[in-house]
């Protein structure tokens, strides 16, 4: 098994993760309803600056993914929880280990473990009454 070394290798990582998401029973039709197919290839790009930012330190990563991930709620009728994270960590995790180890693999797995914490936290903290 490979390293992560390079935006390269994020790239196929989030790829095949997101294609994993997009045919998932619970996820799939969140994100394909949400995500237009033609919408994929830039989204894919931004998500990969995204992690690219978070194991790398490069600041190439500009958006909110906070209001983002409301917004969604928002659309879902709040109805997000802690089922959707634990899914999306389930597969983050499997789709590592399917394809990197090492250190770099290991900080995705922590970084998605506190970035989902974070979200859930922020869309029930932002709700409405």
């Amino acid at each position: 098994m490979e390293e992560i070394k390079n935006r390269d290798d994020v790239f196929v990582l989030v790829s095949t993760f997101y294609r994993a998401v997009r045919k998932d029973e619970l996820l799939g039709q969140i994100f394909n309803g949400h995500i237009r197919e033609k919408q994929w290839p830039i989204h894919l790009e931004k998500l990969t600056d995204f992690w690219v930012t978070a194991l790398f330190g490069k600041a190439c990563f500009k958006g909110n993914p906070g209001q983002a991930h409301r917004n969604v709620d928002k659309n879902l009728n709040y109805t997000m929880d802690q089922v959707h994270f634990g899914k999306w960590l389930q597969l983050w995790f499997t789709t590592i280990d399917s394809l990197y180890e090492g250190e770099l693999a290991q900080r995705a797995k922590d970084a998605s473990r506190k970035m989902a914490t974070s979200q859930y936290l922020s869309i029930w903290k932002n709700r409405p009454q």
